[in-house]
């Protein structure tokens, strides 16, 4: 076996090739000895990557997730690593745009209202005229900016370095007095560890919100938690650290805090073009051309 994928789909447009599939619901292979290309199951569970350190025949790993830093830990010299850049721009910018509109008109609190029979009306902040700050502006941010655009706002981009129309995270202090929004959507790396700290919030505008669909460890929890629960700040967040977020844990009850399960990417638009990322890959690596994504070596 050459190559160890998590989509039977992928296996039978592959039937040419020496392939079997694994999706961690049954036991791994016995003899992994020869797989080469590796793609672990979507999933964040870390026992799915182990695999990476017994393969001594392994060439690359293509993961299914646009983050990597939960495989860093395993890559070694020779090791090719590929992301999931494009697969889950739609899905995440859907959830982006989600969690912004349930937060700005407080569709959470109209469901707790309407279990409970109570019709109670309220204004809330509307996207509309709203100034936009993305944090993190790739593949993804671009795609949040696609769809913020029929919304009348105003968006401004960061990314780690300037390029045009893109401000360098250096001037993001700067920049968050004016964002009534600020989305985050950077990848996880010792840079972006913690970005979201006391200094960080205290610079964002009074009643901002703050749109996590990053990784939960950009944002300093604690530091969060202490502006939210002065009411200073509102945040909606579809990550969190720790993750997964314990039920005795202080942010479920933070006022005006909107929390999903690290649900972005999970939809029924992630599959096909999962599939199509390995379908393409495996077809590189077999002719002997570059693969895209690659991530590591940086």
């Amino acid at each position: 076996m050459r190559y160890l994928i998590p989509f039977a789909e992928s296996a039978d447009r592959l039937s040419d090739l020496d392939v079997e599939v694994w999706d961690g619901s049954t036991p791994l292979p016995s003899v992994i000895d020869d797989v080469e290309f590796f793609v672990p199951p979507y999933t964040f569970n870390k026992e799915y990557y182990q695999p990476i350190a017994d393969m001594p025949a392994l060439r690359v790993v293509q993961l299914l997730t646009a983050g990597y830093e939960h495989a860093m830990h395993l890559m070694r010299p020779g090791l090719l690593l590929a992301n999931a850049r494009g697969v889950h721009d739609a899905s995440t910018a859907e959830m982006a745009l989600t969690l912004t509109l349930a937060a700005q008109r407080n569709i959470a609190g109209y469901v707790r209202n309407g279990d409970q029979g109570k019709w109670v009306r309220d204004e809330r902040p509307s996207l509309a005229d709203s100034r936009v700050l993305i944090v993190g502006y790739g593949s993804i941010g671009e795609a949040i900016e696609r769809r913020l655009a029929g919304f009348e706002v105003s968006v401004t981009r960061v990314a780690r370095s300037a390029r045009e129309g893109v401000h360098p995270i250096s001037e993001v202090l700067d920049l968050l007095p004016e964002a009534d929004v600020v989305i985050l959507i950077t990848p996880l790396t010792e840079e972006t560890r913690g970005l979201v700290g006391a200094g960080f919030l205290a610079a964002m505008r009074d009643g901002a919100l703050l749109v996590n669909v990053a990784r939960g460890p950009v944002v300093d929890t604690d530091a969060l938690l202490v502006e939210l629960t002065s009411g200073r700040l509102r945040a909606a967040l579809d990550v969190t650290d720790p993750e997964p977020l314990p039920a005795d844990h202080p942010l479920w009850s933070a006022p005006n805090t909107l929390i999903s399960p690290h649900i972005g990417g999970q939809t029924s638009a992630f599959w096909p073009r999962g599939r199509k990322l390995i379908e393409e890959q495996i077809r590189r690596y077999e002719a002997g051309e570059p693969l895209t994504n690659l991530v590591w070596p940086a």
